[in-house]
């Protein structure tokens, strides 16, 4: 299964393509306060994309590129379903690749425990 983080990276690079196409990419970055919250995917000071952007996709990128361990497990669909279904009901495909990031992670924890 070492291929997972490949496939992680691709699942990223998908992400930040629908942010982009659907123009839900900032040009600007959030003031630093908003990117150092303390809840949970920066409820309080960034929309979901804006946390996808800002905080999400740089970090993976960073875990992946510097082959460090990836997280042991990831509950983002949950949030990300019930937070889209609201807010942006056409994001279909952005769910379907954030439920792979999370199985991903899944596969890749079950793996590194055996």
């Amino acid at each position: 299964m070492h291929d997972i983080p490949n496939r992680i990276a691709d699942v990223l690079l998908e992400v930040e393509a629908i942010l982009r196409t659907s123009g839900k990419w900032d040009r600007q970055q959030p003031p630093a306060s908003a990117l150092v919250s303390t809840e949970p995917f920066c409820i309080d000071t960034l929309r979901f994309e804006q946390w996808l952007q800002w905080i999400f996709l740089p970090r993976m990128k960073h875990i992946l590129e510097q082959r460090r361990p990836l997280p042991g497990k990831s509950g983002i669909f949950v949030y990300a379903q019930d937070y889209l279904r609201k807010n942006d009901p056409p994001t279909r495909n952005l769910l379907v690749l954030i439920k792979r990031f999370d199985d991903l992670i899944a596969i890749q924890s079950g793996v590194n425990r055996h």
